[in-house]
């Protein structure tokens, strides 16, 4: 996929209509070192880059059926900045990155008889409830209800997978310690061991269903929905099963 052009898009005809406004002042001008007129280009090219990210963020989050709030600010360019009047229809395109958030530069091209490209930076926050930490966690600890809430953050500074949902962290353990307010991402966690090496485990075959159950012994750790060994103490069979719960294991006849 191409960076670059995954997200051209032709302007709205809101757009088209502030466009044609602002060509008709850009032509009255052409003649003069500098415009007159408080509309300038440099405001043309502000608003064309605005509506054509609200555009494209609205289309990002439609298509990855993503919910939030977002905000776009263009900078602001070089007042002094002048360039011919277009007499085409000026064309939009997301030049970096891939997604429209966090820093993005956006392509202006005029495609007339006077041809001209120009990059226009800008910035655009999403904003979601993600989960974060309500006081301080040590390390190797196992998250608790009551370690967690949801609050709203820009997503678009997180570089990690962040979380949507507090039950995507209660249980889990913590690999590094974090401090009250923090945003908990994916690099921050680990399965939590509910099965340790040693453990006597209830082993629980399935066909159907029909279920026999057995005593066994765990014979590695493992966290939840993970595959371990575990020795059958009635036939000394060591076989692997998932594990379903705290000294529960399963496996499939």
């Amino acid at each position: 996929m191409n960076a670059k052009t995954t997200f051209s898009r032709r302007l709205t005809s809101m757009c088209r209509k502030f466009l044609g406004a602002m060509s008709a002042v850009c032509l009255l001008n052409a003649g003069s070192p500098a415009f007159a007129d408080p509309v300038t280009l440099p405001d043309l090219l502000i608003g064309v880059t605005q509506g054509f990210l609200e555009f494209t963020v609205e289309d990002y989050l439609a298509t990855s059926q993503t919910e939030g709030r977002y905000e776009i600010e263009v900078n602001k360019l070089d007042p002094r900045m002048y360039m011919p009047a277009c007499d085409k229809e000026l064309t939009a395109t997301l030049e970096s990155p891939a997604i429209p958030l966090g820093r993005v530069t956006v392509k202006v091209r005029c495609d007339g008889a006077a041809p001209w490209t120009v990059f226009v930076p800008a910035q655009v926050r999403l904003f979601r409830e993600v989960v974060t930490t309500t006081r301080p966690l040590r390390r190797a600890g196992i998250i608790e209800p009551s370690d967690v809430m949801l609050r709203e953050r820009d997503i678009s500074l997180i570089n990690q997978g962040y979380l949507t949902n507090v039950d995507q962290a209660i249980g889990q353990k913590l690999v590094r310690p974090m401090v009250s307010d923090q945003v908990i991402t994916l690099v921050h966690l680990e399965q939590a061991e509910v099965v340790r090496k040693g453990d006597q485990v209830v082993i629980t075959a399935r066909s159907g269903t029909l279920s026999v159950r057995m005593p066994g012994e765990a014979l590695s750790n493992g966290g939840l929905s993970e595959q371990i060994r575990v020795k059958n103490l009635n036939s000394q069979r060591v076989i692997k099963a998932q594990v379903m719960a705290p000294g529960q294991v399963e496996v499939s006849m």
